[in-house]
């Protein structure tokens, strides 16, 4: 059995690696989580109301997760969450785009294309040897898995007719350029990888991803616009996240998600979530 390590046991070097892979972690699961909220009450079905309630929950619990790591290296509530500059933020640009409006295709074919990568990040991530890293793994695989299930079970359902396949056709036309941000590497990228923090690279991640998202769908008759063996370089969007940049719709999200803090006047927060997921 692997002789887990604490996040404060890393060389400066492991430290900043593991850093930036838990800022990935967090800021995907923390923004999408708030874009989630905005079906509450409107989405299509009581149940599925319900359904995207609970699996927002979810989402928040393991940004709260990764951000506790985060806590053990010193930062802040005010500095993790708060007070940090938007274009600190390291999040895929797939998790801060709006919904198109009214469109409850788009919320699903999102879920789906962001659990399918979530589920293969947690498998890699599992191998890292690291304590704050491995331990929460379990239980999130298992709330991803219901988060997958609920994905897949309504992309069937609106596949069923022309029109509820062609709304999915144009979700996903429009998402999955974003979706490929999930796989670009970020400056530690590098660092990740040689200090064994993930078990895969993100190429490899990508193709894997590629190939089950594509298969499904097209099982569905809905298209992908990437082939396995094209560049994806050809159909990213201009701004990664990853990297730093974002599009214009995430300053006005930001604004949205620290506007109570600012208004107040705050300086000494509690914890965004009491417990961890």
């Amino acid at each position: 059995m692997v002789q887990l390590r604490a996040v404060t046991e890393l060389d400066e070097e492991e430290r900043s690696a593991a850093e930036a892979l838990l800022f990935r972690l967090a800021d995907d699961e923390f923004v999408l989580a708030e874009r989630y909220t905005e079906w509450q009450v409107v989405a299509p079905t009581l149940e599925s109301d319900l359904s995207l309630s609970n699996i927002a929950q979810d989402e928040l619990g393991h940004a709260r997760v990764w951000l506790d790591a985060l806590g053990e290296l010193g930062y802040s509530e005010q500095e993790l969450v708060w007070e940090r500059d938007p274009g600190n933020f390291r999040h895929s640009t797939l998790v801060e785009l709006p919904f198109a409006e009214g469109d409850w295709a788009d919320a699903i074919v999102r879920g789906y294309l962001y659990d399918v990568a979530e589920e293969l990040r947690l498998d890699a991530v599992a191998e890292s040897g690291v304590r704050e890293l491995v331990d929460p793994i379990e239980k999130i695989r298992g709330e991803e898995e219901y988060h997958l299930e609920h994905a897949q079970t309504w992309l069937e359902r609106l596949c069923d007719d022309a029109d509820g396949r062609e709304r999915v056709q144009t979700a996903t036309d429009r998402l999955f350029p974003h979706a490929l941000t999930l796989w670009v590497p970020g400056p530690e990228a590098t660092a990740i990888r040689a200090h064994g923090l993930r078990g895969e690279s993100l190429g490899a991640m990508r193709r894997q991803w590629l190939d089950t998202v594509a298969s499904f769908l097209e099982s569905l008759d809905v298209s992908v616009p990437l082939n396995p063996g094209d560049d994806p370089a050809e159909v990213l969007p201009p701004e990664k996240g990853r990297d730093g940049s974002h599009t214009d719709h995430w300053p006005e999200l930001h604004d949205e998600l620290t506007e109570t803090y600012r208004e107040l006047g705050r300086s000494d927060v509690r914890r965004l979530r009491g417990e961890s997921a």
